[in-house]
């Protein structure tokens, strides 16, 4: 398996870091989670391109995670690509109709695209066919027991506290060749977290919180620190941790120093690759 940091950020507008979303390589597939702002352009810097994303899994329907994924679609069915295989929480159907469908939000642009002789001729000069369907990703809603067999890979799915009851929030852990990638979307502390990612070779672990930010108890108990996230990955037995998520404050602010663990560990960048 190979990690790719796509983004690393949140949702504030920050240069240095795109929203959340992460590109695993695994078992010839292509597997994005979360698809948050600019993380279509940081696939491109890695060296991809949209088509070339085969799965999508959401781990929760917050903008700063989902924000390109129009853009993605879109791009991909520009380019001629397979539908893309998504996967994430009630309604992600809805909003794709909303988006793609008969009365969607791109409904007149897909219209011209499809329909006006000078598009269809830019289409078949690419190597298109008539008619041109319009996008319809491939679209399946899941619940926290979800877990699938992709053939050289395997997901399984546990539910995090983070925005209900008006999201639903998971967490997600991968399978390949003996070897276990965790992503924790954006969990508070939590038992089944904890469960899921036993022996992870690498947990991707969201980190919203420094140990010296002021918080309210709310807080605290939905947003983990450093040192919370490395004492979790010690009883978990994991073998590396890369803390993501990053606000722009905390940049400046985050003394690595400080955080007491034996286990490797890193602060994600954008465009870091793991092998895993």
């Amino acid at each position: 398996m190979k990690l790719t940091i796509l983004g690393s950020g949140s949702p504030e507008a920050y240069a240095r870091r795109a929203s959340s979303g992460y590109l695993l390589e695994v078992g010839g597939d292509t597997v994005l989670f979360d698809c948050g702002g600019g993380v279509v352009d940081n696939l491109l810097r890695a060296g991809k391109l949209p088509g070339d994303v085969t799965h999508l899994y959401f781990t929760h329907l917050h903008s700063d995670h989902m924000m390109d994924y129009a853009r993605l679609v879109h791009a991909a069915w520009d380019e001629g690509a397979a539908p893309l295989k998504v996967f994430g929480p009630a309604p992600i159907a809805e909003i794709t109709e909303r988006l793609f469908g008969p009365q969607g939000v791109f409904a007149h642009d897909l219209r011209a695209r499809t329909e006006l002789p000078q598009s269809r001729e830019v289409w078949l000069a690419r190597g298109g066919t008539l008619p041109r369907p319009w996008p319809r990703p491939d679209v399946t809603e899941i619940g926290a027991d979800h877990s699938a067999d992709h053939g050289r890979w395997r997901i399984a799915t546990c539910a995090v506290p983070h925005a209900q009851p008006f999201l639903d929030c998971y967490g997600f852990a991968v399978e390949a060749d003996g070897r276990r990638f965790v992503y924790s979307g954006d969990a508070g502390p939590c038992a089944a977290l904890e469960e899921l990612a036993q022996g992870a070779d690498l947990l991707l672990h969201w980190c919203y919180r420094l140990d010296s930010d002021p918080a309210s108890d709310e807080m605290k108990a939905l947003s983990p620190t450093p040192q919370d996230i490395l004492d979790l990955a010690a009883r978990t037995g994991a073998a590396r941790v890369v803390l993501t998520h990053f606000r722009r404050h905390m940049d400046g602010a985050f003394d690595p120093a400080s955080v007491r663990s034996d286990i490797p560990w890193s602060v994600a960048e954008d465009l870091d690759t793991f092998d895993i």
